[in-house]
């Protein structure tokens, strides 16, 4: 198998001996020392003559999509996957920091190239439809990790800040955060629904670890958070929800 070559904030480091490479808080990558962060989260390992990585951690999960966005998957602990594509991004959080990491690769197992329905001889990708203020929402939470000072490491704000943000109020907020998650939730993205043992926290960082893996937002949303103290309701009518999605939800 050909080595291969992990990147984070700049630094390079290579995969190539038969042992396995961890990362975590204190591992051959050491990502922080924050200590909602698993000394030992994530490892990359070689079975079956390909290379793996696997989630050795309890508690934390991590989100893995290929360079397209269009493949994305969710690393529960105790889980594993191969790495397929020559390119794979891997995000997770860890208490209100986001961290993300590229592991690059010789080896292309699968072609990802967008192709999702093809008619009259072009492509047609079908994307997640959202409101205006659904996507005010999942930018807000996003910013941070969108516009990060130091590359591979974000924040993720509170509800209440990004409710001040949007100049909305915590009603409004928690009912848009619990319509976007069950629409996301609908549509199979795992982790978003709350419940037992679920913390808000943990499903503002999932629901903003799918959203940038996916591309589901980018830098170019975000005149969209300026529009927040307006209208935050607004709403297109009824005749132009695909998703039957009622006013005011």
């Amino acid at each position: 198998m050909k080595p291969l070559t992990i990147d984070y904030c700049g630094e390079l480091y290579t995969v190539d001996g038969p042992g396995e490479f961890g990362i975590g808080r204190e591992s051959d990558l050491s990502i922080d020392d924050n200590p909602y962060l698993h000394r030992r989260f994530l490892t990359v390992t070689s079975d079956f003559g390909m290379w793996w990585l696997s989630n050795v951690g309890t508690l934390l999960t991590a989100t893995v999509s290929d360079s397209t966005g269009t493949v994305q998957a969710w690393l529960a602990p105790g889980a594993k996957l191969p790495i397929v594509f020559q390119t794979m991004h891997v995000m997770f959080s860890a208490g209100a920091t986001t961290y993300d990491f590229t592991i690059s690769s010789e080896d292309d197992y699968f072609n990802t190239a967008i192709t999702v329905n093809e008619s009259g001889g072009s492509t047609t990708v079908l994307p997640v439809t959202l409101t205006t203020s659904q996507r005010q929402l999942i930018v807000a939470l996003s910013e941070g990790v969108l516009t990060q000072t130091v590359p591979g490491r974000g924040t993720i704000p509170t509800s209440a800040e990004a409710a001040a943000r949007l100049g909305w109020s915590m009603t409004t907020f928690n009912r848009k955060l619990d319509n976007v998650c069950d629409k996301l939730d609908k549509l199979g993205v795992a982790g978003l629904r709350g419940g037992k043992g679920k913390l808000a926290t943990n499903r503002r960082a999932r629901l903003v670890e799918y959203a940038v893996t996916t591309h589901l937002v980018g830098l170019d949303d975000l005149p969209l958070l300026e529009q927040g103290s307006e209208r935050p309701d607004s709403q297109p009518p009824d005749s132009q929800r695909p998703d039957g999605e009622a006013a005011g939800t």
